[in-house]
Order: structure tokens, then C-alpha cells, then sequence
């Protein structure tokens, strides 16, 4: 079971982009600079760079080296060193606007943001719910925050990493590293913020989860994605070597799952896995990714080294259809519309249309793909590439412009709320 919308820093990076609509730890303020020979984008974007997380706005470049952004990208909040206190604030992605700098006690990273962009979950280091394993610790410092001012601190006794905040913004979804100490394992629980007490989540039927039926994973935490209503997280693991769902350990059934998509309720506080067929799991973590419709009804997985796409019902939370494009090699992107769901590897694009799920059409690029894009308008796919963004149409591939980015890591999703 899981976390990384934000969600964590690194979830709402892989959240960012699966949705189609993030940061690093840094100890600078946030820095722009514009100049008549940068190229125009004619959308705004989220970013990864070197140095952090950066917002691309016109001809206008901006990077906020220690910063996490809102599911749809309206905002982020970022922080600075102020000796040994830290400045937190938030920036308004679209204008560019930032709101007054409020001094935290201590020194905190932004690791986690609400759903609803207005709360957010800082810790003492940075860490990560899909960015692989913490260090040992046994006390687990969090501050819970907005731009009003601090509104819980918390003294988790153990190894947690915060994931999500539920829809009431009462409780947080973190991840229980165990043992504490040599972590090797974790499992999702939800901390209370009025009693500061982390406690099992309950199962799709509401019912309370036994003692000793709790999850424990010890796979990778590859991509997560918040779905448009923001009530449901869909995170995917891949590598869960004989790994046992609550249901399985309930009933005792034997389990052996390589792959799943967690289903986190943000609302009603449930989880529930989708198992994902053979060889989904079997290849490297970083060639799987995943992208939900524009409408919410789908969510597809696709692994581009097997060239396996899977197809989930978010209704029933089953795998609905699977089909089989050519097989490619590299760190796998996504991303779905209500008709079409784009899928880049290397640097090949291909367009799977979501009425048959046959491919649709297929197009190379000039350098491997970091990361894809649609527009508002759905009029324009922009690729990440090395030290740059293209921008396409959709249909025929045809590269509508292109603009430097240097040190660009991932292009994540639009920038502005769109």
C-alpha cells in the first residue's frame, strides 16, 4: 500500500506529470531572469532543473531551488535559509507574485502539499515517498503550515515521510519506514493532527484493518497521480517481490505481486491495490509511468519495455483492457487526454487512441524525452529534452517550436492553474 498529491516534493513531481498539468532542497530564494533572446513558450510549464523546481512564463525564466508546487500547478511554496530560522512563502505560478515571507522556527524543507493547495507538511531533511529509502532515525520532526502561520508541529516517534494531507486537512497519509533505525520496509498510515497519533487507514468496505494485516512494501514508489476531483491518489509500485495486500493477509491468501497501483481515498480515508498483469513490475522501475484521462474515468500504466499499456477503471478499480505497442528502452512519460494517451521513451513519441487502444500514430524527436505535456488547449504536446522544450501538434508530430532550457531534468506539467 502508499504515499510522493503532494503530496511529497518527489510525488507531486511524478503527479505533476502524469496528470499532464515538484522541488529540491535548496538554500536560496527564488531568482528570475528574462532576456529578448529567450525564446517565447506560448503555454506556462513546470519544470525541473539543476537547481530546483523552475516555472517557464513567456520569455520569463524562473527558479526556486527549494520549493514544492500545488496539484495543478497554480502554486508553489518554497523556503530560504534565514541563519538558523527558515522564510517559507508562496508564489503565485501565473503572475509570478509571492506572498509576504513568514520566519519558521528552525531549519525545514517543503516536503508535502494539500490537495487543495493550502496547507503544507515540511521536515527537518529532505526525503521523499518515491524517491527511495531514509536514513535510520527514530523521531520524525514535521511542521504543518500556510502562509498564516504554523498550525501544528509534530514529534512522530519512528521514520515517517509525509505523503498527503486527507480532504479535511484533519490527518496526514504518511509512510512508516521499518525498522526505524535500518529501514527497509514501510507502510502507509495516517497521523491525526489534533492527537499527533499515526493509525492504520481502513479498507475499500470502511471496515477497521486487524492488527498485524497492515501492508508492508518493499518495492519502488514510481510515479504518483492526483485525480481531477482531487479526492483519489493513484500511486504506482513496481519490484514487490511476494508482497501480500491487506485483503490477502485478511483472508490469507497467498500474494506474489511484481506491480500495483495504490488507491489512496483522500476522503474517506481508505486504500485499496489494482494488481497489474504480468510482466508489468518484471522490468525497471524507471521505464514504467502512468497518466490518468482528463475526465478522471481511466487510468492507464504503461511499461515501455515490455511496450505493455494497461487500462483502469477508476470506478472499479480493475484493469478493464491491456494491449501491446513496440518495445522501447529508457525512462518511460505519459499523458491522456479524454481521447488519446501520449506515451515517450527515448526519443520516440507514439499516440495510443483510447477508443480501440491501438496505436495511432508514432514520431521520433531529437534527444531522449524528459517529460510530456498537453496543452489547456490540448493544441500543443510539449516534450522535455535535453536542455530544452519542444512543442508539437499533437496529430502529426510536426515541432511547433522550441526553446532552451539549460539543465533541464524533467518537464513536469503547466504552470498557472491551467
Amino acid at each position: 500500500m502508499t504515499v510522493r498529491t503532494s503530496i511529497s516534493r518527489r510525488t507531486i513531481l511524478t503527479m505533476l506529470a502524469g496528470s499532464g498539468v515538484a522541488a529540491l532542497v535548496g538554500c536560496t530564494p527564488a531568482r528570475s531572469r528574462s532576456s529578448a533572446s529567450v525564446v517565447t513558450l506560448p503555454d506556462a510549464l513546470l519544470v525541473e532543473v539543476d537547481d530546483g523546481l523552475g516555472v517557464l512564463r513567456g520569455a520569463d525564466r524562473q527558479m526556486v531551488p527549494n520549493s514544492v508546487a500545488t496539484a495543478d500547478g497554480s502554486a508553489i511554496y518554497a523556503t530560504a535559509l534565514a541563519g538558523a530560522d527558515t522564510d517559507f512563502w508562496r508564489i503565485d505560478t501565473a503572475t509570478g507574485h509571492a506572498s509576504a515571507r513568514l520566519r519558521l522556527p528552525g531549519r525545514w524543507v517543503p516536503q508535502a502539499v494539500s490537495a487543495s493547495g493550502t496547507r503544507v507538511a515540511l521536515t527537518s531533511s529532505e526525503v521523499s515517498v518515491t524517491g527511495g529509502r531514509p536514513d535510520g532515525r527514530d523521531v520524525t520532526p514535521v511542521l504543518i503550515a500556510d502562509t498564516t502561520g504554523v498550525q501544528h508541529r509534530l514529534e512522530l516517534r519512528g521514520n515517517f515521510v509525509p505523503e498527503t494531507f486527507t480532504e479535511d486537512l484533519a490527518g496526514l497519509f504518511v509512510l512508516e519506514w521499518l525498522p526505524a533505525k535500518a529501514p527497509d520496509r514501510y507502510r502507509v498510515r495516517v497521523v491525526d493532527l489534533q492527537t499527533r497519533v499515526p493509525g492504520p487507514l481502513v479498507t475499500r468496505s470502511k471496515a477497521p484493518i486487524p492488527s498485524g494485516a497492515e501492508e508492508e512494501m518493499r518495492g519502488d514508489g514510481r510515479q504518483a497521480v492526483l485525480a481531477p476531483n482531487r479526492t483519489i491518489l493513484y500511486t504506482l509500485y513496481t519490484h514487490q517481490p511476494d508482497h501480500q495486500h491487506t485483503r490477502d493477509l485478511v483472508s490469507g491468501r497467498p500474494g506474489n505481486v511484481h506491480a500495483f497501483v495504490h488507491t489512496l481515498n483522500l476522503a474517506e480515508r481508505w486504500a485499496y491495490c489494482i494488481d497489474l498483469p504480468h510482466p508489468f513490475g518484471e522490468a525497471p522501475a524507471n521505464g514504467h509511468a502512468m497518466a490518468i484521462s482528463s475526465d478522471g474515468g481511466r487510468l492507464f500504466v504503461a511499461d515501455v519495455t515490455s511496450g505493455r499499456i494497461a487500462e483502469i477503471s477508476s470506478e472499479d478499480l480493475t484493469v478493464s483492457r491491456t494491449t501491446t505497442m513496440a518495445e522501447g528502452a529508457g525512462t518511460g512519460h505519459a499523458v491522456a487526454d479524454r481521447d488519446r494517451l501520449f506515451v515517450g521513451a527515448g526519443t520516440m513519441v507514439r499516440t495510443v487512441d483510447l477508443a480501440g487502444l491501438g496505436l495511432a500514430a508514432e514520431w521520433p524527436v531529437r534527444e531522449p524525452v524528459t517529460g510530456l505535456v498537453l496543452s489547456p488547449d490540448r493544441k500543443r504536446l510539449y516534450v522535455g529534452q535535453t536542455d530544452a522544450v519542444s512543442w508539437h501538434d499533437p496529430a502529426t508530430g510536426a515541432e511547433l517550436g522550441r526553446a532552451p532550457v539549460p539543465g533541464l531534468v524533467v518537464l513536469h506539467g503547466a504552470a498557472g492553474g491551467a
